[in-house]
């Protein structure tokens, strides 16, 4: 085994680890409404296939689900998915949502969607960000939508929680998922602010922004 792949392993197992010891932490993490960007700019698609990546404890993908899509769920841990599961299941739509792990450095889940959405697909460390969304937008079916969205910041309560993080502007995004020339359609390209709850109770905001655009062949 070369020292390089060796290296590999060692990171896709300290990625699992560290987001399964993460959800392990409690109950329940996220607040277990789906995202709002998702919601908004998915209301109007007519429902088919869709990828949810970085699914975590499955919001996005059941909302996706009750919509009318045959969701694939994939994330780097199985606790998260583990309650993802269970999510889908107590709404009604476990037979409509299909849970992959996946450590997206190393493997991608098969076939082409309808939707691609990456909500908040952030990590820590040398996470391949850019070639990850670059596979993302090949997953993509012509005539399908690939929608990312991403923080831009820390939250109002703690602006440099999130320093060690790069966090690409919409436009920075497009740029480095190299789309080919007349092949997409930008449908949103913006920033926005995003009210949330700080952890004191009190209300709070983060920056946030979105791109979304549509395959054309």
């Amino acid at each position: 085994m070369s020292d390089h792949h060796h290296s590999h392993q060692q990171e896709h197992a300290a990625g699992q680890e560290f987001w399964d010891a993460r959800y392990s932490e409690s109950d329940r993490i996220w607040s277990g409404r789906a995202n709002d960007v998702l919601v908004r700019e998915a209301a109007d698609l007519a429902p088919g296939r869709a990828l949810d990546l970085g699914c975590g404890e499955g919001a996005d993908a059941v909302w996706l689900a009750r919509q009318g899509w045959h969701v694939t769920g994939a994330d780097i841990s199985g606790v998260a998915l583990e309650r993802a599961a269970r999510h889908a299941e107590e709404a009604g739509v476990g037979d409509r949502v299909e849970w992959q792990r996946h450590d997206f450095a190393e493997s991608f889940p098969a076939g082409e969607f309808d939707l691609v959405s990456a909500c908040f697909l952030h990590s820590y460390g040398d996470f391949p960000r850019e070639r990850i969304l670059r596979t993302a937008a090949a997953a993509v079916a012509p005539g399908g939508v690939l929608l990312i969205a991403g923080h831009a910041g820390g939250p109002s309560w703690d602006p440099d929680k999130l320093a060690e993080i790069h966090f690409p502007t919409p436009e920075q995004v497009l740029a480095q998922l190299d789309l080919p020339e007349g092949g997409w359609e930008v449908l949103l390209a913006e920033a926005h602010v995003q009210a949330l709850t700080g952890p004191d109770g009190r209300p709070g905001t983060r920056p946030d922004n979105a791109l979304k655009v549509r395959r054309l062949r």
